[in-house]
């Protein structure tokens, strides 16, 4: 590839991710003036300036325009310029599809703390505390993200919210959904709480220890594909290919 297809490619893979990032960083000075200039927003003297803002690029288009560069040097010509295109816009959009590090270890902290946070909710109820001190105890006690969820619970049953407003703060997990309809149907119906609670916990610790079990099989299994990737090929060579050999050889 000569200079003048790296010097195109670099301007049409780099140009696009450059215009995005100004259309998303525009100063916000330019967008008060022009609503000024129609009408809108507040006079310009009772307006304090913005000070300096740093651009922080974002990498992760960065480094998938890198890759697709890297693929349209790879094949080269027109259809390497095409498949760069389509590498840049799919690795991107799956990427940013991902569950974050952060959001996953928040979910999965929350997961493991539920079964012994239902436990304590109904060890609380038990001693006679209402359901609203039951749950801040809890939530104080444990900490963490669970600790925030149970917290915010709490709170909206000491203010008035309706059972369904204040246990749907408790996240979407399944095991958190089962903890609030459990909550929900003792609250329409007047049952206890607390053995539900404590039944529930039993069975998140089981489903966990299922999963457990499940990923440490598939765990067994994905070790043995670099495995025989590995051996087959060297199985071959050294064990069909001479006597492939040797018949061929007799038979001619």
């Amino acid at each position: 590839m000569g200079p003048g297809w790296s010097a195109m490619l670099a301007v049409v893979l780099l140009v696009p991710p450059v215009a995005l990032g100004v259309a998303r960083y525009r100063r916000p000075g330019r967008r008060l003036r022009r609503l000024r200039l129609r009408g809108y927003g507040p006079p310009a003297h009772t307006v304090a300036r913005p000070g300096p803002r740093r651009r922080r690029p974002d990498r992760l288009r960065l480094a998938c325009t890198l890759v697709g560069t890297a693929t349209a040097l790879l094949l080269g010509g027109w259809f390497g310029l095409v498949a760069a295109t389509f590498v840049t816009a799919g690795l991107d959009g799956w990427l940013r599809r991902l569950e974050p590090a952060e959001v996953r270890r928040r979910r999965l902290a929350e997961a493991a703390d539920l079964p012994l946070a239902a436990d304590l909710v109904g060890a609380v109820l038990r001693a006679g505390a209402p359901t609203d001190r039951a749950v801040g105890t809890v939530a104080e006690a444990i900490g963490g993200p669970l600790g925030e969820r149970l917290l915010r619970v709490a709170r909206m049953l000491r203010l008035g919210g309706t059972v369904e407003e204040a246990w749907a703060q408790l996240g979407a997990t399944d095991g958190a959904r089962r903890m609030a309809a459990a909550a929900i149907r003792s609250a329409r119906s007047g049952a206890a709480l607390s053995g539900t609670l404590s039944r529930l916990a039993e069975d998140l610790r089981v489903d966990r220890a299922t999963l457990a079990e499940t990923a440490a099989r598939r765990a067994g299994v994905l070790v043995v594909l670099p495995l025989g990737l590995c051996f087959l090929p060297a199985f071959i060579l050294a064990g069909l290919v001479p006597v492939i050999v040797a018949v061929l050889g007799g038979v001619l």
